[in-house]
This record gives C-alpha cells, structure tokens and sequence, in this order.
C-alpha cells in the first residue's frame, strides 16, 4: 500500500516539527547583564550539596544537553534558549547551581524546579 503524495508530506512535516519542538529543549544559555532582561536568575553556589543543578559547560553547540546540566554559553542572545543574569545573593536566585567537572557528573538534584529550563 502506498501513500498518496499528499499524506506522506503531510507526515513528514508533523515528524519535523516533533523533532523541532524536541530540539527546544537544548540547555544553550546566554548571559545577560540585567536581572530584567533574563528569563532566569542564577547563583552559583560554592558545594555541589547545596546546588539544584549541576552544571557541565560544553565546549560546542551540538553538545548541549536536553535540560539535563550540559550548557552551552552563546554568544548571542538570539541564539539561546535561556536567558540568564548571575545574581550575588542566594535568595535572589530561581535557580542554584555548582559547576562541576565532568559532564557525567551534571544533572538534576532538585527535580521541582526543572520547569524552570523549559
């Protein structure tokens, strides 16, 4: 059985923009310089304990995670999928995180605020 040539473009244009909206979730992150234009607040935090997310900082843009802590940092605004201002108080921030060291080693460690990168 073949399909007519209308509903096979038809399914290929609804997988592509599945696989768009998928692609939505990439942790590529951009730094502002005010807390108004940011869509996050963050503060890095000095133990791995008392962080929400781990962060592993990428080197390119294809190795960004899924909202999993693998960021990539833009250099462009447009270019990202958040936008965040680095805070210099703990209770100024959405979110808290640590730098970590090896990419194994991001994620999640308070899962309720992972709305927050969506």
């Amino acid at each position: 059985m073949r399909l007519p040539t209308g509903k096979l473009s038809i399914i290929t244009f609804v997988v592509a923009i599945f696989f768009t909206l998928l692609n939505v979730q990439a942790q590529k992150v951009y730094t502002v310089d005010a807390t108004y234009k940011a869509d996050i607040k963050v503060f890095v935090v000095s133990s791995a304990y008392q962080a929400d997310l781990l962060v592993y900082k990428v080197s390119s843009n294809y190795q960004a995670g899924d909202n999993d802590g693998k960021w990539f940092f833009t250099d462009s605004d447009y270019q990202a999928d958040k936008k965040i201002f680095f805070v210099a108080s703990d209770y100024k921030a959405d979110l808290k995180i640590y730098f970590v060291s090896s990419a194994y080693k991001a994620g999640w460690k308070k899962v309720s605020k992972k709305h927050l990168l969506y």
